[in-house]
């Protein structure tokens, strides 16, 4: 597209994969009248719309069913996929990566600034009675003031790691209960969460450029001018790598000639002008 080779960087998946690893720890106890634990479960987290779920409850309805649903469980999916002018980055700006592979060791990486986007993800917790949902809850909401920041390595490629804020703008109470006193009860809490995050094109590789040089020329004027000066510069060692201390060598050479450098082959030829 536009002119690029395919690219993947999985960018969305890593923080879809992020938030879960977020809500993955988390357990409900029941306690008799005395206070004692008489069970302690973890709660089960999966990917998915909450009408799945709610659709498999009313299916499986009766409290006799041999098969049911699990209660309590977490459920998460993506909401909405927005652009942030707010977080807008310069567009020209680039990151630059030497590769550190033996094949690789003249190469450089190059990949203009990321896009700032804004994820809406939705998680729920389902409940069929009202300590459950609120033990959940409570491990939940006190680590959002109102953001909690998740590490992830945003481009491996390019060893970009960026600390993506978690926002949690809404929770939403729903009791589900419906029917006679035969049915299944779900409780459930929406907590709104909105991660700001940046998407990143296509990384382009090239030589790694270790000499510069300048021609000077008088009398341009001319059909033959005649070069004067060349300024040539190189790191000084040259096999130094963008991460080492080094320094520059410089040399500066004075002509009378007509001469012209041949980009191909890297000599001075005479010019065909003369």
């Amino acid at each position: 597209m536009l002119g690029n080779r395919q690219f993947y960087h999985e960018t969305v998946r890593n923080i879809i994969v992020g938030f879960g690893t977020l809500f993955n720890d988390i357990h409900v106890v029941r306690k008799n009248n005395s206070g004692v634990i008489t069970q302690s479960m973890k709660v089960p987290l999966a990917y998915g719309p909450k009408q799945k779920w709610l659709a498999r409850l009313d299916q499986d309805a009766g409290l006799d069913s041999k098969v049911a649903i699990t209660l309590p469980r977490l459920g998460f999916e993506i909401q909405n996929l927005t652009y942030d002018p707010a977080r807008k980055l310069n567009r020209v700006q680039k990151f630059k990566k030497v590769k550190s592979s033996a094949d690789d060791a003249n190469k450089l990486d190059t990949q203009f600034m990321p896009v700032p986007y804004n994820l809406d993800i939705e998680l729920y917790a389902m409940a069929k009675n009202s300590d459950d949902a609120l033990q959940i809850v409570e491990q939940i909401l006190p680590y959002f003031q109102p953001d909690y920041t998740l590490t992830v390595n945003d481009m491996a490629d390019m060893g970009i790691k960026r600390d993506i804020p978690i926002i949690l703008n809404s929770v939403n109470y729903e009791d589900n209960y419906r029917g006679d006193y035969g049915e299944r009860r779900a409780i459930i809490y929406t907590l709104g969460f909105v991660s700001k995050f940046y998407l990143y094109g296509p990384v382009t590789s090239g030589k790694i450029i270790k000499t510069v040089q300048v021609d000077q020329y008088a009398n341009l004027q001319d059909q033959s001018p005649k070069r004067e000066q060349r300024y040539s510069v190189s790191p000084d060692p040259i096999t130094a790598d963008s991460d080492d201390d080094f320094g520059f060598s410089e040399t500066v050479s004075f002509f009378q000639d007509a001469k012209d450098r041949d980009l191909s082959t890297g000599e001075d030829k005479t010019s065909t002008n003369n």
